[in-house]
């Protein structure tokens, strides 16, 4: 299916735009409590835990990945996170994703984490900025 090879870069920058607009939601219901946090009702988290610092990262995180600002370094710093969560927080429960709930966090993980080698895409400030 070679026909979608020259739209490539395009639809990495899609693709880098919906992940960050998802993963800041994360970082909205912990940092503020919209959408009814994470407690269900919807009571931020404390930003002097791990799970505000979390909140932060998802935060302002995924604004600059939406925007794609930076987007090597932040990509590489929250794949990390999110590993950091899949190890914490879902591994313990058990090594399968689809039964511990993790497949979010590994997917965010290699998302990031290949956002950190490819790079923004053309629709980018890092594209503008000739920062490719």
């Amino acid at each position: 299916m070679t026909f979608l090879a020259p739209w490539e870069p395009q639809l990495r920058s899609v693709l880098r735009i919906i992940a960050g607009f998802t993963f800041s939601l994360h970082g909205y219901q912990k940092m503020f409590g919209w959408l009814n946090g994470l407690d269900g009702q919807g009571n931020p988290a404390e930003l002097a835990s791990m799970m505000g610092a979390a909140g932060v990262l998802e935060t302002f995180g995924g604004a600059l990945i939406i925007l794609g600002l930076f987007t090597r370094l932040t990509g590489f710093i929250l794949s990390g996170q999110m590993a950091v969560a899949f190890f914490m927080v879902h591994l313990p429960m058990s090594v399968f994703p689809i039964l511990n709930g993790g497949e979010i966090t590994v997917l965010y993980c290699f998302t990031f984490l290949w956002l950190a080698a490819a790079g923004a895409g053309p629709w980018s400030v890092d594209a503008m900025r000739g920062k490719q």
